[in-house]
């Protein structure tokens, strides 16, 4: 266990979690007096201690709303690992083993994360485990892991529907601004996984323009309700995202400007809610 790379993470997702303590400086110093002196058993209760001083005792509507959001890094978390971990699926020599390997390792931090923050706030971390998924999704996606087209589909699927599910989730949180802006990090990080792997789709696109997995202009961000994936399996995770009206406005013409469809939807994400996105993830999870 590195424990500078454990309070590397930490700070990554909250950069205020020091201040909120005594100071970096102080806290730092703290962490090495302790570090050397218990077990590395007990660490998770010294971080638990930290952590309660700094977000204090969270309701358990927003505990709940964590436990939400760790289901899903687990469903992520566990993807790539198995995904990575996979003899002869990603281009061996391609940067594209450096970049999943890299959101591997974001998934595994965020999952890390919560539990600590979970457990820290007085609640009880779900835990789940590469066994507690069928990422076949009862066969429809029964290749997953021998296809690297469909392997990028899917991974492109898991963080769409992350993003939306964070959005969706934010006026829940908005009680605690601590723990709200834990989560508005972690979605910003989703953010950047799912336009990574679009380029990395278009790329894969334009090599093989045959393939039917890819379908219409890749872009890195939804446009429309299109998914750019060839299978109606996907269609649930981009439903509703061709909305062009933001706050009542119409946006299509605002300012008096004529802005397509395509542009106005593709300007911003649409919430999906806990049930939507439970439908969503539920054909994955045993």
């Amino acid at each position: 266990m590195n424990l500078q790379n454990i309070i590397s993470d930490i700070e990554q997702q909250d950069p205020e979690v020091f201040e909120k303590l005594n100071g970096r400086r102080k806290a730092m110093k703290d962490f090495s007096s302790f570090a050397g002196k218990i077990a590395l058993a007990s660490l998770p209760f010294a971080f638990g201690s930290m952590f309660k001083k700094a977000y204090g005792q969270t309701p358990t509507d927003i505990i709940g709303v964590l436990n939400f959001a760790l289901t899903l890094e687990y469903l992520e978390s566990e993807f790539y690992k198995k995904g990575v971990g996979t003899t002869n699926l990603i281009p061996a020599g391609t940067p594209a083993v450096a970049a999943l390997t890299k959101i591997r390792d974001d998934e595994n931090a965020h999952v890390a994360f919560l539990r600590t923050a979970i457990t820290a706030s007085g609640g009880t971390p779900v835990t789940l485990t590469e066994a507690s998924f069928d990422f076949t999704a009862g066969g429809a996606f029964g290749t997953v892991f021998s296809d690297y087209d469909l392997f990028l589909a899917v991974a492109q699927t898991f963080e769409d529907t992350g993003v939306r599910a964070y959005k969706g989730q934010a006026g829940n949180l908005m009680s605690n601004n601590d723990v709200l802006t834990a989560a508005l990090n972690i979605h910003s990080v989703e953010a950047r996984h799912a336009s990574h792997v679009r380029y990395m789709r278009r790329a894969r696109q334009a090599a093989n323009p045959g393939n039917g997995l890819y379908v219409g202009d890749i872009r890195p961000w939804i446009t429309l309700n299109s998914s750019n994936i060839g299978s109606p399996a996907v269609q649930a995770s981009y439903n509703g995202e061709e909305a062009t009206t933001q706050a009542g406005v119409n946006i299509r013409t605002v300012g008096g400007i004529n802005i397509s469809a395509e542009a106005a939807s593709g300007a911003f994400d649409e919430i999906l809610t806990k049930d939507q996105v439970l439908a969503i993830v539920d054909p994955f999870i045993v």
